[in-house]
């Protein structure tokens, strides 16, 4: 073995400087060994913060996983039941018994009448039951908007093409296009409700006034969409300027030969899409009418749900449509969901009354909505006259 030789390692260590002075040397290798033990020792302490960050993040992510999942359906549902039930609160004691935030999930946009949005539960509700009422939507196009009014373009006019010899000149021709517009009406109508009714809670208020409310909008609209004048309502089918008539072959009847002829009338894409509309009466008079060979023209629907057809094609009843009598229109047959646009405001507002008949224990609801509705393509419906020309 080797023997130690200090006097070596002096030499080795001496060229920085510091001489031969032992002391000198072995101090400086000490700072340099506690240097180098500090570094690792900061190194390791770095390196175990974040190995205990990353456990913390590891632990919360455990957390949030073994948490229950709620979907956003179920958000959805608790927050339209809360809705509900601010509603129904608002109808049986008024807003004056209403949280905060129940006011606050009803008032969804401010009212310059002072009434409380519905929520969109019984809004849905309602315009269901509105169908019930309005046959004419069973048939139409109906859509929804947010503006006062609804502009569609239409086209007015349509190239014309012609025959030419080789070398003659060609005429031009081109397209023309307008717009149709449908104005946004409002209507209104109220409901009263005894304060017994609503203080009796086994009683489902909420559907109550939603049914009356919809059989009440329903009629209007009905009558309005057949026969409206257009003031501050929608301008009905009948009344349409644009809409031509067939007339039935007899001046005070209806003839199996008319109809035939309305049918015929309009152009196979409408025809084969079409929908006979009349009323009960005359839709009577129609169950009785028979081709030459003695079939009936009318034939009930064989399925479950479906309709009763006249040629091949439904029938909707409708009880505004007037009688037959001479020189009257009496049906109606077209592709009206082509021919004619309904239009929704869907929101529409409840202004809770219970002072004016106070004196009667009645509780009174005005309600409003706004709807639009016009012919869009006259081409697409034709009338039945009752006449011989």
């Amino acid at each position: 073995m080797e023997n130690y030789n200090p006097a070596k390692l002096i030499e080795l260590k001496s060229d920085d400087g510091t001489g031969d002075d032992p002391n000198a040397i072995v101090t400086k290798a000490l700072d340099d060994l506690r240097t180098t033990v500090d570094e690792r020792l900061n190194a390791v302490e770095a390196k175990a913060a974040d190995f205990d960050k990353h456990g913390k993040r590891l632990d919360n992510l455990e957390t949030k996983i073994a948490r229950p999942a709620v979907s956003k359906g179920k958000v959805d549902d608790e927050q339209g039941a809360f809705e509900k039930k601010a509603f129904g609160i608002f109808l049986r004691k008024g807003h004056q018994a209403l949280g905060a935030d129940e006011v606050k999930s009803l008032r969804v946009a401010d009212d310059s009448s002072g009434g409380y949005l519905a929520p969109a539960q019984f809004v849905a509700e309602v315009d269901k039951n509105i169908v019930q009422f309005s046959p004419i939507r069973e048939a139409a196009r109906v859509g929804s908007t947010a503006s006062g009014s609804v502009l569609l373009p239409k086209r007015t006019g349509r190239p014309t093409a012609s025959w030419v010899g080789e070398t003659e000149a060609r005429s031009s021709t081109e397209s023309a296009y307008g717009q149709t517009e449908i104005p946004i009406d409002e209507i209104t109508c109220f409901v009263d409700v005894s304060n017994r009714l609503l203080e009796d809670s086994a009683v489902n208020i909420e559907a109550e006034v939603g049914l009356d409310l919809a059989e009440e909008f329903g009629r209007a609209e009905g009558e309005a969409f057949v026969t409206g004048n257009g003031a501050k309502k929608p301008l009905g089918i009948l009344n349409d300027p644009g809409l031509s008539y067939t007339p039935g072959g007899d001046a005070a009847l209806i003839k199996a030969d008319g109809l035939i002829d309305l049918y015929y009338a309009l152009a196979p894409f409408y025809r084969t899409r079409g929908v006979w509309m009349c009323n009960g009466k005359t839709l009577a008079t129609l169950r009785k009418l028979k081709d030459g060979q003695g079939n009936y023209l009318w034939q009930p629907g064989l399925a479950g749900g479906q309709p009763d057809t006249i040629l091949g094609r439904p029938v909707v009843e409708a009880v505004d449509m007037p009688d037959i009598a001479a020189n009257a229109f009496p049906v109606l047959f077209g592709d009206f969901a082509s021919g004619f646009r309904v239009y929704d405001r869907v929101a529409f507002s409840l202004i809770r009354d219970n002072l004016t008949q106070a004196t009667l224990g009645i509780t009174r609801f005005h309600a409003r909505r706004r709807v639009g509705a016009r012919v869009t393509r006259s081409e697409a419906i034709r009338k039945l006259k009752i006449a011989t020309a």
